[in-house]
């Protein structure tokens, strides 16, 4: 789902842990975990500068990082046996490990820093006491618009249907995911996005095979994030995070979240059934929650951290994201809704929106 810049595949970076923690730290920290490794598989380009040296320094412990572009693939490599400490996947990726009893519960004995999560963050339905996850950032979807030619006002009156505005017609991108192409679509014609009815995803496919042959949208996925830094078109779907830095590089951006309600997602820690080493893993999950690791994080990356200070503090007059609006995502929206795991529905879109794109104006 959605990850700033473009993604490493499989890339593996193992980091020697050093400066006074050398023999002696890594004994120590096998005898307290059980292991002096810990193995994390996460997003790329989705952690801050100094996180995994500090943490490696502190505890005396070496972290092995491999990346993944999505929640498919990381379920992919689960599945042929893969063995990792601690993944990060996003909402809907979760339910489904969760219901195929792939990931541990929580010891939260463990996690004293859960206290630092912000409250928009507890009690997200796909896992609502945390029992297998912490949120690590989260966010909305949305609209990053050019001010200089999209109204504030046009977009509060049209919502979603902008993107159909022939005003507009070839300087509209569309992030290349069925998932958040219909979610737009479904939200517009007044439909939840996890919706099974049949005759709504008809009139929601239908709504987009008009968008396609009457628009020329631009099917694009991180390269949106250069591309409306660099004023390329006027508006484009994006993820809120990637649009704090788009707007933060160019003060013409702005980012609007429909009325009509959107996808609130969120991204979280959690420990495979398979893990190696959960003592180190609840360990890592609890650093990342502290202020000065999620303070990193989400500086270097730009999304919104789960640290309720962290967050305040980035946010602030003195912040790097003063008056951001996408930095701030809207929260306790009522139609606003977090994706659920549903294969059946998951492959129906998949198939009907590579016949969206097919489709010659």
């Amino acid at each position: 789902m959605k990850k700033i810049i473009a993604l490493t595949l499989s890339l593996i970076t193992a980091s020697a842990a050093v400066s006074g923690c050398g023999s002696s730290g890594s004994e120590e920290a096998a005898e307290k975990y059980g292991s002096d490794t810990l193995k994390v598989f996460n997003w790329g380009e989705y952690i801050g500068e100094d996180v995994i040296s500090n943490f490696e320094k502190e505890y005396g412990v070496t972290v092995i990082s491999e990346l993944f572009d999505s929640n498919e693939m990381m379920y992919t490599k689960l599945q042929a046996g893969d063995k990792y400490d601690v993944l990060v996947p996003s909402d809907y990726m979760i339910e489904r490990l969760m219901n195929e009893e792939m990931l541990l519960p929580l010891d939260k004995s463990l996690i004293p820093n859960l206290d630092n999560l912000t409250e928009d963050v507890i009690g997200l339905d796909f896992d609502p006491d945390q029992t297998y996850s912490v949120p690590y950032f989260f966010g909305t979807v949305g609209i990053v618009y050019n001010k200089n030619n999209v109204p504030s006002e046009l977009l509060e009156e049209q919502g979603w249907e902008i993107l159909k505005n022939t005003d507009y017609k070839g300087s509209v991108y569309i992030y290349d995911s069925e998932r958040d192409a219909f979610m737009a679509a479904l939200k517009a014609l007044g439909y939840s996005m996890n919706t099974e009815d049949e005759d709504e995803i008809e009139e929601a496919y239908n709504w987009l095979l008009e968008l396609n042959n009457t628009m020329e949208p631009t099917y694009i996925t991180d390269e949106v994030i250069d591309a409306m830094a660099g004023g390329v078109k006027d508006l484009a779907v994006v993820y809120s995070g990637d649009a704090a830095y788009i707007l933060a590089e160019n003060e013409d951006m702005g980012y609007f979240t429909p009325n009509e309600g959107t996808n609130v997602w969120c991204d979280a820690m959690v420990i495979p059934s398979n893990s190696e080493n959960p003592l180190l893993a609840h360990e890592f999950i609890n650093y990342i929650l502290t202020y000065e690791a999620s303070y990193d994080n989400s500086y270097t990356v730009g999304y919104t951290s789960t640290n309720d200070e962290v967050r305040a503090d980035l946010s602030s007059e003195d912040g790097e994201f003063y008056g951001n609006e996408a930095y701030t995502p809207r929260s306790g929206y009522e139609l606003d809704e977090v994706f659920h795991d549903n294969q059946v529905l998951r492959e129906k879109l998949s198939s009907l929106w590579i016949k969206v794109k097919s489709t010659e104006s």
